[in-house]
């Protein structure tokens, strides 16, 4: 499967100009990281800025689980800091200078937050680890919808788009927020009329859904696969340039609609880590990402890799961070 890049953030649209929980036992806080050759990462715990079973909770749980079971890290614990669309979790990750027991969960959600909440703390203060997956967004219907394809949907809201109310597991400036912004300037409705309403992760997002408290949604496809596969949900379209493997719903592109946008997910830890320190996480990570669990992760998650560490990464999420910032001032959201 090939996922447009989230460098196509804007194409077709803007071109024209985050309970304690854990995946494995609490790790003794006496531990420290250690290098590739010593052994496994004791005391690591992982931050997942917003609630569970959210997008970053799932991929999450995911690695740090594949961590635990490679050896490469012992007694994973992964924790729930939500707020501010991430940007409680990203204060707490810059407050934790020199922490070399503590990795977040982010993605590009928390590259908008930063902007959308004027976080005091930034991406930029962190220091990057990995990029690992990116991911269609899906928008998607409840299965009774009288909107039958993006045709049926886009008449309706462009005919009243204040009663047509469209959810996603995002705050202003993530993804699921992005994506119906962008998503309105290409069909013609005015991004100002957007009556979007943001939900505190995939669950809440889903029961608004099946509840008839929006219309329609914008999420991760992850979000909603298997709630579509059940019957529960419609996806009507997938948002990057080709189909999704495994998920029955055609394009925008091939509906008509020139629009393509990827999500994508990363790790970061805190800043003022030394070279050692930062490159023991690099080294698990790469590990982790070439095992084959991972890959079966992968698969079974119908994520797309998008494998970058250290210095690859660092710059790929500098220019996110600016590209962000430029399409929230031209949809004039910031």
């Amino acid at each position: 499967m090939r996922t447009a890049s989230v460098r196509k953030l804007a194409v077709g649209a803007v071109a024209a100009g985050l309970v304690l929980t854990g995946c494995g036992t609490t790790a003794d806080d006496s531990g420290s990281s250690a290098s590739a050759e010593s052994g496994p990462i004791s005391g690591l715990r992982v931050m997942v800025p917003n609630s569970p079973g959210s997008g970053y909770d799932t991929t999450a749980r995911s690695w740090a689980q594949v961590l635990d079971d490679q050896k490469l890290a012992d007694s994973v614990e992964v924790f729930n800091l939500e707020g501010a669309g991430g940007t409680v979790g990203l204060q707490r990750l810059v407050n934790e200078k020199g922490n070399d027991k503590l990795l977040m969960q982010m993605g590009l959600g928390v590259v908008g937050a930063q902007y959308s909440n004027k976080s005091e703390a930034t991406l930029d203060q962190t220091t990057p680890i990995a990029e690992l997956i990116e991911e269609s967004e899906a928008i998607v219907v409840p299965a009774n919808s009288p909107y039958k394809s993006m045709a049926d949907l886009v008449t309706a809201w462009k005919a009243d788009p204040g009663n047509t109310a469209v959810g996603g597991a995002s705050n202003p400036g993530g993804p699921d927020h992005l994506t119906p912004m962008l998503l309105a300037k290409q069909v013609g409705v005015t991004p100002s009329d957007v009556n979007y309403v943001a939900y505190d992760g995939g669950g809440e997002l889903l029961a608004g859904i099946l509840g008839g408290d929006v219309k329609f949604a914008a999420t991760g496809i992850g979000e909603v696969a298997e709630s579509a596969k059940a019957g529960q949900v419609k996806i009507l379209a997938v948002t990057t340039d080709e189909p999704v493997e495994g998920v029955d719903a055609p394009t925008l592109q091939d509906q008509g609609i020139d629009l393509t946008f990827s999500n994508w997910r990363g790790i970061v830890a805190p800043p003022g880590l030394d070279a050692d320190q930062t490159q023991a996480f690099e080294d698990a990570i790469t590990k982790m990402h070439d095992s084959d669990a991972w890959q079966q992760v992968l698969k079974d998650q119908g994520w797309t890799d998008a494998f970058k560490t250290g210095d690859e990464f660092g710059t790929f999420l500098d220019s996110e961070s600016k590209r962000v910032q430029s399409v929230l001032g031209e949809l004039g959201l910031t």
